[in-house]
């Protein structure tokens, strides 16, 4: 047996340990004496309902809604697997709402819901707004996310946050920030080519345009090649956003003398000979899709970084 196959049967046995899973419900309140029940439950528990009714703004003192968050999924576009559909998806979300607990104290209840309809799914959505403080959308494919997430946003008086756009962008822009600054240029003199035309690149650049990267020094590439203006072939308006007048097709074409690359898509699509035509001390930095065999060893490409120039920036994004 392999290496990763090992760790596919460790990962197995982890999630089939009693209980199943990785969540559970665990009170936070006494529960020993016939008047702890009676506190918790009825009567006692009126209380905390009248004073809620009086004043909505009680329901962060006398209720669990403050501190708890809904990863919310259909499992149309989960990282590395695509499309598996919302109950495929639940260990990966009930993944994410353990990280939330461990390193932020942070309750979560993952909630898979089997609508792709965007539609659908923020009527199911909206209709939760009671229960949690804030929603964090997860795994949802483009241009469906974009669509999801504003609208939520409109409708609901609670923080709405797409992972997959906002979590990215963030790290992919303080990588980027710091990394000028090794090499001593500035965010407003860089041209940066992108790869992916996801929720996350998307948000990326989004979000380097608002630290002052100017959106015609971007060029935005995609399964299609280049995305320029007056593209036909899998586009839609988000992405339209990044469409530049320009004659170029291919990667091959928009990577020369770019001083920033940022992967956000399929893996081996930067050559060697790519990298050569960049800019002087060119950034590179690739997100690599977590795998079986990512899990094990670092996943640099031992090619890319041999035939690259000394002088260039190679940042693999965890």
């Amino acid at each position: 047996m392999s290496d990763t196959d090992k760790l596919y049967e460790s990962a197995l046995r982890y999630h089939r340990m009693s209980p199943p899973g990785k969540l559970a419900v665990v009170a936070t309140k006494p529960l020993v004496t016939q008047r702890d029940l009676a506190l918790a439950y009825s009567p006692g528990v009126a209380a905390a309902c009248k004073a809620i009714m009086d004043d909505p703004d009680e329901a962060a003192n006398l209720t669990a809604r403050g501190n708890l968050v809904a990863v919310i999924s259909n499992g149309s576009a989960v990282l590395g697997l695509g499309n598996i559909g919302p109950l495929a998806s639940k260990p990966v979300m009930e993944g994410k709402a353990v990280l939330f607990k461990k390193f932020a104290n942070i309750d979560c209840f993952d909630i898979e819901v089997d609508a792709k309809d965007p539609d659908l799914f923020c009527k199911v959505v909206a209709a939760l707004g009671p229960t949690f403080g804030a929603i964090n959308l997860e795994d949802i494919k483009a241009p469906e996310c974009f669509i999801i997430e504003e609208r939520l946003r409109k409708e609901m008086d609670i923080p709405v946050f797409h992972d997959d756009q906002h979590g990215t962008a963030i790290v992919a822009g303080a990588a980027i920030y710091n990394a000028l600054k090794v090499v001593g240029k500035k965010i407003d003199e860089i041209r940066l080519v992108s790869t992916g035309g996801g929720a996350a690149s998307l948000a990326c650049l989004d979000l380097l345009v608002s630290m002052g990267l100017k959106r015609e020094n971007i060029i935005l590439c995609d399964i299609e090649g280049v995305v320029y203006e007056g593209r036909k072939e899998d586009m839609n308006p988000y992405k339209s956003r990044y469409a530049r007048q320009t004659d170029m097709r291919t990667l091959d074409d928009a990577i020369a003398d770019a001083d920033v690359f940022l992967g956000l898509s399929a893996p081996k699509v930067l050559t060697p000979d790519m990298v050569k035509k960049m800019g002087s001390q060119p950034i590179i930095m690739r997100w690599p899709i977590p795998s079986r065999k990512s899990c094990l060893i670092w996943p640099a490409k031992p090619g890319l970084m041999r035939s690259s120039p000394p002088d260039v920036r190679i940042s693999p994004i965890r």
